[in-house]
């Protein structure tokens, strides 16, 4: 009788000790960095950015963004530099920036609402009620309008509707307004529109209509608030 009890309380242990072994958590986010990716992401646990992915939301609010403010190292400004310039030397050389010219040609006020960027674009005003908002609009500009590399979209927003084909993003990074800048005129220039320079940004336009217009100012804990308009025709 006491080897059959024996027999039963061995048994269980044999077949535990033989089960394969779960990984945890940690160890399919290393194995999967696209997973880990996606579930850190801001979206998946910031009520305040979730929440902002709502059609005319632009309407309601201007200027700074919900998002936390990281401040800026010497090194993540060189980083990003280097990032855009290399970007743009796979394409040729980086055109130099055009002198300053006197006044603040089309460049929005700092913090302007939906319809003052929309009147910065010569849109009809009505445009502004035709915004919607979501980030989805940052990730389908055209080449002329790209955002700088390391760069963070906080806010975003357009319409397609004629004459309403407008874009507008607003972004922030390390890198300095003047690398910023240089960064929008050669890529402006690359896709045939013709640049001017003010003090505090561009404005580049096309003959067909086109026009983008991009105001770097330093922003807070040493970023650059970059206010990234466009207008399709």
């Amino acid at each position: 009788m006491r080897r059959v009890c024996a027999l039963i309380v061995f048994l269980p242990l044999a077949a535990c000790s033989a089960a394969p072994a779960v990984p945890d958590d940690a160890e399919v986010l290393a194995r999967d960095p696209v997973l880990a990716r996606a579930l850190h992401d801001p979206l998946m646990s910031d009520p305040d950015l979730a929440l902002r992915n709502q059609a005319n939301a632009l309407l309601g609010f201007a200027g700074e963004a919900a998002l936390p403010v990281f401040p800026a190292t010497p090194e993540e400004a060189e980083a990003a530099r280097e990032a855009g310039r290399l970007e743009l030397l796979e394409g040729g050389a980086i055109l130099p920036l055009p002198a300053i010219v006197a006044g603040q040609g089309p460049l929005p006020p700092p913090g302007a609402d939906a319809a003052a960027l929309v009147a910065a674009l010569g849109a009809p005003q009505r445009c502004a009620t035709l915004i919607d908002e979501g980030f989805g609009w940052a990730a389908d500009l055209p080449p002329a309008a790209a955002i700088m590399p390391h760069g963070m979209v906080v806010q975003a927003g357009g319409a397609r509707r004629a004459p309403c084909d407008v874009r507008i993003v607003r972004y922030r990074t390390a890198a300095a307004p003047e690398d910023v800048l240089q960064y929008h005129a050669t890529r402006a220039g690359r896709a045939g529109l013709l640049p001017s320079r003010f003090a505090e940004g561009i404005a580049a336009s096309g003959a067909d209509g086109r026009l983008l217009v991009v105001a770097a100012r330093r922003g807070p804990s040493g970023l650059t608030a970059v206010d990234l308009l466009y207008r399709a025709s």
